[in-house]
C-alpha cells in the first residue's frame, strides 16, 4: 500500500462526535441579527408574497415575533418600515419625526425588553417618494452632503427613542463620521454604528424593496452602491469607514460575496456582518417549496458558508427559524 495512506483523512470524519472535535465554524442563534418589517395599514400582520414565512408587523405582532425569536436565543433585531405612499416626500422628512412608527416601535421593545439589542436602518429610500437612499436634485443626482445631513437627523431620532446600533444603509460618503459627530455630540456616546461598507448595488434585493414598496422611481443606485464586478473597492470602503468611527462593518448581500467578505475579514480587526438578503432567503425558499432542495439542511449550509468566510454576525430572514433548527 502507498506510503502516503499511513495519513488518512477520512479518520477525522468517521462519526460526528470525531467530526466535532476539529469543526472550524459554529452556528448559533448569537451570531445573528433578525430583520422584521412594520405597517401601519390595518390591526392584523401581512403576509409578504415573495418573502414566505416573513410578515409586514404591527406593533402588537412584532412584540410577539421578537418574544418567538428571543425564546430560542436571538435577540438582537434590525427594524425596516413600510410607509404609506401619502406620508413619502421628496425631503424623506418622516424619517426623522420622533413620533413615526420607528422611533415608536423602539420605545415599546426597549420597555418591554430592556437587554434587547435594537438595529435600526439609517437610509432616506423608505420614507423618500423618489425610492432612493438619498436626496434626489433635479436633474437626478443623487445629493451626497446634503444627504448626510438628514441622515443625521434620522439617527439622532433613532438614538433618542433607544436604539443600540445605528446601521446606516445609504452609502453616502462620509456619512459614518458625521453619524458619529452628531451623536456624541448629543451625548449618545454608547450608540453604535454599524456601517453597511460594501453595500453593492445588486439584482438580489428585489423582494425587500417590493415590502417596503422602496424602489427607485426612476434611475437606479449604481452612482452610491458599488459595482458587483468590484472586490478591491471594498478595501477602500473599509479604511474610509473605520477612519471615521464605525463600531463594525458590514458587507451585503452575504452569499454572492463570500469572497469580499474574506477580504474584509482579512483587513479589518473591527467585527464583520454580513446581509443575507431578501433575494437570497426567497430563492432558497422557493426551491424548498418545490420539492427540489432541504430547506433546513440548504439554509444551514449557506448561513455557515457566510459564517466561514469570516462573517460574525448575519443579517438573515432565517434568524428565528436557525434558533428553531438548533433548539
Amino acid at each position: 500500500m502507498s506510503p502516503f495512506l499511513r495519513a488518512r483523512p477520512r479518520r477525522n470524519r468517521k462519526s460526528e462526535v470525531v467530526r466535532s472535535f476539529h469543526r472550524e465554524t459554529h452556528l448559533g442563534p448569537e451570531h445573528f441579527i433578525y430583520p422584521l418589517f412594520l405597517h401601519e395599514e390595518g390591526d392584523a400582520a401581512i403576509p409578504i408574497a415573495s418573502m414566505p414565512g416573513c410578515m409586514r408587523h404591527t406593533l402588537d405582532s412584532l412584540q410577539a415575533e421578537v418574544e418567538a425569536a428571543r425564546g430560542v436565543g436571538v435577540n438582537a433585531v434590525v427594524l425596516f418600515p413600510k410607509v404609506p405612499d401619502e406620508r413619502k416626500t421628496p425631503g424623506a422628512e418622516e424619517c426623522y419625526d420622533d413620533s413615526a412608527l420607528i422611533p415608536r416601535a423602539i420605545r415599546r421593545l426597549k420597555e418591554k425588553w430592556p437587554d434587547l439589542c435594537v438595529v435600526t436602518d439609517v437610509a432616506l429610500d423608505p420614507y423618500s417618494s423618489m425610492g432612493h437612499d438619498g436626496l434626489v436634485a433635479e436633474d437626478g443626482r443623487i445629493l451626497n452632503d446634503e444627504t448626510v445631513e438628514v441622515l443625521c437627523k434620522q439617527a439622532l431620532s433613532q438614538a433618542r427613542a433607544g436604539a443600540d446600533i445605528i446601521a446606516p444603509s445609504d452609502m453616502m460618503d462620509g456619512r459614518v463620521a458625521a453619524i458619529r459627530d452628531a451623536l456624541d455630540g448629543d451625548g449618545f456616546t454608547e450608540v453604535s454604528i454599524l456601517s453597511y461598507t460594501a453595500k453593492y448595488a445588486s439584482a438580489f434585493y428585489g423582494p425587500f424593496r417590493d415590502a417596503l414598496d422602496s424602489a427607485p422611481r426612476g434611475g437606479d443606485k449604481k452612482t452610491y452602491q458599488m459595482d458587483p464586478a468590484n472586490s478591491r473597492e471594498a478595501l477602500r470602503e473599509v479604511e474610509a469607514d473605520e477612519a471615521e468611527g464605525a463600531d463594525m462593518l458590514m458587507v451585503k448581500p452575504a452569499g454572492p460575496y463570500l469572497d469580499v467578505i474574506r477580504l474584509v475579514r482579512e483587513a479589518t480587526t473591527l467585527p464583520v456582518a454580513a446581509y443575507q438578503v431578501s433575494g437570497e432567503y426567497a430563492m432558497l425558499k422557493a426551491a424548498s417549496e418545490r420539492g427540489w432542495l432541504d430547506e433546513k439542511r440548504v439554509a444551514l449550509e449557506a448561513l455557515t458558508a457566510i459564517r466561514r468566510a469570516g462573517a460574525d454576525v448575519i443579517l438573515s430572514y432565517y434568524a428565528r427559524q436557525v434558533g428553531e433548527w438548533l433548539a
